[in-house]
C-alpha cells in the first residue's frame, strides 16, 4: 500500500522535474577593457525548444529582459544585446504575430562601467521563457544575479578620476524609487508619470459611502466550507468513522448518558478547534496577500493541478492513498494513554489524520478559493464552515443513538461516491491549471480546450453513473437506482449544456471556473464586455482627453468572482451600455506575472518593496490609493483620479450595481457644471 507522504515527495520530485526548464545557463562577467565589463548570460537549449528575443511586439509571448534592482560602483552601458546568436522569425496564429526566437543556444549581454572596483555590487534577474516546438508547453525562467567586487575580473580597472560612485534606486536606469505618497518615475509608458494619479483617496471616498459586501463574500465562503464538509461526510474515509465513534462513547460511558453527550460534543468541537487552527495557522505563516499570490503562482498552480489528478486516479482505484500508519499509531496510543478532554482532542486528531486521502483535496481546494478573496480570515472561515459540517453528525449521533439504526450502511454505494469525487476533482484540477496559464500568457489552455475536457468528463461521469462504465472496486451494479439516474441526468445535461459554449455561448453557470471568453479563437458571441484599457496610466489619459469618468476594475485571472460578476452583471443590456459608452473602463489584472521593462520600488508599511510585475504594480495601486487587496473591486474616478461615487465588491444584484454606475455618472456631471 502506497504511503501518502512517499506519494507527495515522489508527486513533488516529478513535478520538479517536469517544471524545470530545458534549458542551462552560464553567467558570468567579462573583462572588455576600458573600465567595462560584460555581464554575459550563456544559454544552451535542449532540441524542439526555444528561448524568445528581447524584443517582442505587444500582447505576445513573454521577451528575454534584464531586472537590476541595486547597482553600485558602475553604471549601465546600453541595454541588454543578444551577441553570437543566430535570430529566427516566425509569424504565430495563436498571437496573431511575427516574433523573433533562438535555438540550440543564445547569449544575452549587458555592458557596465566601472566607477568604483571595491564598492561594486550588482543584484537582480534576467527573466524569460521557453516554449516546445512539440506540444506549445511554455516554461518561465528567472535566473538570479547577485555579483559583489570579489566576482570582478581581477584585470578589471575602474574609471579613472570618477569619483565613488552607487547607483541606487532613484538613479539605475532598471529601477524606479518612489515615496510612500504617490509613485513618481520618468514619464514613460511602463512608468508613472502623474504623481496625483497615485495619491491615495480613501478619506475622500468615505462621504460616499461604499456597496462593500465583505461579510456577505466571507458567508458564501463559509458556506462553501460546510457544503465541502457535507461532501467529505459522505467519503469511505469519513462515513464509516460515524457509528464506530457515537459507539465508543456510548459504551464507554453505559450508565451515564449525559457524559457520552458532552464527550460526543467535545469531540465536535474538537474536530471544529483542529480545522480553524489549521486556517489561522496557514494566514499566520503566509498572510492573505501573500496567499493571494501563492493561489496565482505558476508553481503552485501545477503542482496542485498534479496533486488534484493524482487524486482522482487513486479515487479511480488505481492505488490507495493513506498517511503513514505510525502517524496514526501514535495518535490511538495519546488517545489510549490520556484521559477527560485531552483523550477527546487526540480521537479528533485521529479522524483528521485517517480521514485526509478523502478530506485534502477537498480541505487544499477550500483554503485556495478563500486565500484568493484577499481577506485574512477567510482561510479560517472556510475551514470553520468545513469542520462544523464535519463534527456536527457526530454530536447528534450521540444525542439520538437510536438514529444510528437508519444509517446508511457501508458498502458499494460509498466507493460511487468516491469515484464520483474522482471525476469532480479532474474537472476541477483543469482550473488550476487554467490559473497558471492566464497569469503567465502561456496560452495552452483555451476555452475551447477547457470546454471539450469538461464535456468528456462529464460524459464519462453519466456513463459512469448509469453502470455502463466500471472501474476497480466497484460492485455490480444490478439495478440503477433513482437517485444515480438522476445524478446521470444531470451530469449529462451539464455536458450538453456546455456545448454551445464551443461556439462562444457565455455559460454563466461555470463562468467562475473557465478561461475568458477572449481566449476563444472562435467566438460568434458578442455580448461580452471587454475593457478600453488594461494599463492604469494610458485609461486615466484617454479620459482626460475625452472629459468622460473612469470605472477601475481591480481583478485577476484566479479571481471566481471576477469571473461571476463578468458573465452575470457585466453581460445585462443596461450595465454593457453604460459600461462601453458612459465610461472609461481600465481593467488591472493585480496577479498579471508579465515583467515590468523597469523594477519599482515602493515603501510601504516601513519596508522597501519592489515591484517586478504588471500585477506587482497594480496591487500596489489598490493597497496604495484605495486602502485595499480584495477583488473583485469597482471603483469610480474622474480623470485626475479622484472618487466620484462608491466603491462596489461582489454582487450579482444588477439593479444595485446599475444605481452604483449612476452614482458616479450624476456626480461626474454636478463636477463638470461646476467647473463651467
Amino acid at each position: 500500500m502506497k504511503k501518502i507522504v512517499l506519494l507527495i515527495l515522489s508527486l513533488i520530485a516529478i513535478t520538479a522535474v517536469q517544471a524545470q526548464e530545458p534549458t542551462s545557463w552560464t553567467v558570468k562577467l567579462v573583462d572588455k577593457g576600458n573600465s567595462e565589463v560584460e555581464l554575459t548570460a550563456s544559454f544552451r537549449i535542449d532540441p524542439t525548444w526555444h528561448i524568445f528575443d528581447i524584443t517582442i511586439p505587444d500582447n505576445g509571448p513573454m521577451p528575454t529582459t534584464i531586472s537590476i534592482d541595486n547597482l553600485k560602483g558602475a553604471t549601465k552601458v546600453g541595454n541588454l544585446k543578444v551577441v553570437n546568436s543566430k535570430l529566427k522569425r516566425k509569424y504565430d496564429e495563436i498571437f496573431q504575430m511575427e516574433y523573433g526566437y533562438y535555438e540550440n543556444q543564445a547569449t544575452f549581454v549587458q555592458t557596465l562601467k566601472i566607477t568604483d572596483k571595491a564598492a561594486f555590487v550588482l543584484e537582480g534577474d534576467l527573466r524569460g521563457q521557453v516554449c516546445s516546438e512539440i506540444d506549445g508547453q511554455c516554461i518561465p525562467i528567472k535566473v538570479g544575479l547577485d555579483f559583489k567586487s570579489k566576482d570582478l575580473p581581477a584585470t578589471v580597472v575602474a574609471a579613472g578620476g570618477t569619483a565613488t560612485e552607487n547607483i541606487s534606486a532613484t538613479d539605475t536606469p532598471g529601477l524606479i524609487a518612489v515615496d510612500s505618497l504617490a509613485l513618481s518615475a520618468p514619464e514613460t509608458s511602463a512608468n508613472v508619470s502623474n504623481e496625483t494619479l497615485w495619491t491615495p483617496v480613501v478619506d475622500k471616498m468615505k462621504p460616499y459611502g461604499a456597496e462593500d459586501n465583505a461579510s456577505e463574500s466571507l458567508f458564501w465562503i463559509f458556506l462553501g466550507g460546510f457544503g465541502g464538509g457535507l461532501i467529505a461526510l459522505l467519503t469511505p474515509c469519513v462515513w464509516p468513522m460515524i457509528p464506530m465513534t457515537v459507539s465508543f462513547f456510548l459504551k464507554r460511558n453505559k450508565k451515564n448518558k449525559g457524559k457520552a453527550i458532552k464527550d460526543a460534543v467535545t469531540y465536535g468541537l474538537g474536530i471544529i478547534l483542529i480545522y480553524v487552527a489549521l486556517g489561522l495557522i496557514i494566514t499566520a505563516v503566509f498572510g492573505a496577500s501573500a496567499l493571494n499570490d501563492l493561489a496565482t503562482s505558476a508553481i503552485f498552480n501545477l503542482l496542485f493541478f498534479a496533486l488534484l489528478v493524482v487524486f482522482a486516479i487513486s479515487f479511480f482505484g488505481a492505488f490507495e492513498m493513506v498517511l503513514p500508519s505510525s502517524w496514526t499509531n501514535k495518535m490511538d496510543q495519546k488517545a489510549d494513554s490520556t484521559t477527560g478532554i485531552i483523550s477527546i482532542f487526540f480521537m479528533a486528531f485521529t479522524l483528521a489524520l485517517v480521514s485526509f486521502s478523502c478530506t485534502g483535496p477537498i480541505i487544499g481546494t477550500l483554503l485556495v478559493q478563500a486565500a484568493g478573496s484577499g481577506s485574512i480570515v477567510a482561510p479560517a472561515i472556510g475551514m470553520f464552515g468545513f469542520a462544523v459540517a464535519l463534527a456536527i453528525p457526530f454530536s447528534l449521533f450521540a444525542i439520538f443513538p437510536s438514529w444510528l439504526e437508519s444509517m446508511p450502511k457501508s458498502g458499494g454505494w460509498l466507493n460511487s461516491v468516491k469515484v464520483v469525487l474522482g471525476f469532480l476533482e479532474l474537472a476541477l484540477a483543469l482550473k488550476f491549471l487554467s490559473v497558471a496559464d492566464l497569469a503567465y500568457g502561456w496560452g495552452i489552455l483555451d476555452r475551447e480546450v477547457f470546454l471539450v475536457l469538461w464535456i468528456a468528463i462529464f460524459t464519462l461521469l453519466g456513463v459512469y453513473l448509469l453502470g455502463k462504465l466500471k472501474l476497480p472496486h466497484d460492485s455490480d451494479l444490478k439495478h440503477v437506482s433513482v437517485p444515480r439516474l438522476f445524478m446521470a441526468i444531470i451530469s449529462f445535461a451539464f455536458a450538453i449544456y456546455m456545448v454551445p459554449g464551443l461556439w462562444g455561448a457565455p455559460l454563466k453557470a461555470i463562468s467562475a471556473f473557465s478561461p475568458p471568453l477572449n481566449t476563444q479563437d472562435f467566438n460568434l458571441y458578442k455580448g461580452e464586455v471587454h475593457a478600453k484599457f488594461d494599463d492604469y496610466e494610458a485609461g486615466m489619459e484617454y479620459a482626460r482627453k475625452n472629459n468622460k469618468p473612469v470605472m477601475i476594475d481591480f481583478s485577476g485571472y484566479g479571481c471566481v468572482n471576477c469571473r461571476k460578476m463578468e458573465a452575470a452583471v457585466w453581460t445585462d443590456v443596461r450595465v454593457k451600455q453604460i459600461l462601453e459608452n458612459d465610461y472609461v473602463l481600465i481593467t488591472l489584472m493585480v496577479d498579471d506575472k508579465k515583467s515590468l521593462p523597469e523594477v519599482i520600488e515602493v515603501q510601504e508599511n516601513g519596508k522597501t518593496s519592489k515591484l517586478k510585475t504588471i500585477g506587482d504594480k497594480w496591487s500596489y495601486l489598490q493597497r496604495h490609493k484605495f486602502g485595499t487587496n480584495s477583488q473583485p473591486y469597482y471603483v469610480l474616478l474622474d480623470s485626475k483620479g479622484e472618487p466620484i461615487g462608491p466603491y462596489y465588491v461582489y454582487d450579482e444584484d444588477v439593479p444595485k450595481y446599475l444605481d452604483f454606475l449612476n452614482i458616479g455618472l450624476n456626480n461626474f456631471k454636478k463636477v463638470k457644471e461646476e467647473v463651467k
